[in-house]
């Protein structure tokens, strides 16, 4: 009897083991990133986007609008948190304009590479302008009952976009900064957001010891701004995260040709270098 046992025992752990490895066979559905039911439909371009939501975007109280009726916007992943410094963000630029996109997700960068063109429907998302920096988000309050655009929860973003084809990082050229504008109200609307170099530049406290962002440096947004030699620090400077893979890394003593996202707080340009490799020696000829 107690064999009979043993041998039944032994039957019904076949019978499990079985069923256990039918589960562990390879799913046969594709893994879905984002929402494939969006639909390229009532697509508008982004400098139309931004035009129509002007009044919200561009002035002095950080405000923002829900988006109640069906539209949508694509473009392509310019800048995104591959190197620590753009946090919890994309920019997109669509040729005609460029925006930020808010995310409360780390690791961004793993299915929005430099180059993805995405799909973003914008029913119930907001947008608005967190020092007249466009950007698309979720509403947040601070501990002193301020409201501004902010970050959307992960599960939110992925019911809001669709990624369109295979990444292309051939289509993701920086634009030439016209250093002659720094100051011109209209180039900092329109441009704000967008991927630029801005070439044949020097730190001003480039002196080969002086780091991007140390932490005794850093503000209430963890972040140290660097000025450049000729340019005013109310108009431009370099913006950099403590947390960015190259914080710890020395300025250059030479001149550089910088590229990056150009974002805007209020009227001054903070340019947010991507990776390390966004740092280039000038050619001083040009």
């Amino acid at each position: 009897m107690k064999n009979f046992k043993y041998i039944t025992l032994a039957f019904a752990c076949c019978l499990m083991a079985g069923c256990m490895n039918d589960d562990w066979d390879a799913p046969t559905d594709p893994v879905t990133i984002g929402n494939n039911d969006i639909t390229e439909e009532n697509v508008v371009s982004i400098a139309q986007l931004k035009s129509a939501n002007s009044s919200t975007i561009f002035n002095s109280t950080d405000s923002y609008t829900q988006f109640t009726e069906d539209v949508k916007i694509k473009g392509r992943v310019t800048g995104n948190d591959v190197g620590g410094n753009v946090y919890s963000e994309i920019a997109i630029d669509d040729g005609t304009g460029a925006i930020l996109v808010c995310i409360s997700e780390g690791g961004l960068f793993s299915y929005l590479p430099l180059g993805q063109e995405i799909l973003i429907d914008l029913k119930d998302l907001y947008i608005g302008g967190y020092g007249q920096q466009p950007e698309i988000g979720t509403p947040y309050v601070n501990k002193n009952g301020r409201s501004y655009i902010s970050r959307m929860n992960r599960m939110l973003w992925k019911q809001h976009f669709k990624l369109l084809g295979s990444p292309d990082p051939s289509q993701v050229v920086a634009e030439e900064f016209d250093k002659s504008k720094v100051k011109d109200a209209d180039y900092l609307k329109t441009h704000a957001g967008k991927l630029m170099t801005i070439k044949n530049v020097t730190f001003k406290k480039g002196d080969g010891t002086t780091t991007f962002a140390p932490d005794e440096e850093k503000d209430a947004g963890n972040s140290v701004n660097r000025g450049l030699v000729g340019i005013d620090d109310a108009s431009l400077v370099v913006r950099t995260s403590t947390y960015a893979n190259f914080a710890g890394d020395a300025l250059p003593t030479t001149p550089v040709n910088l590229t990056g996202i150009f974002t805007r707080y209020k009227n001054t340009w903070q340019i947010l270098l991507r990776t390390a490799d966004d740092i280039q020696p000038a050619n001083l000829n040009q």
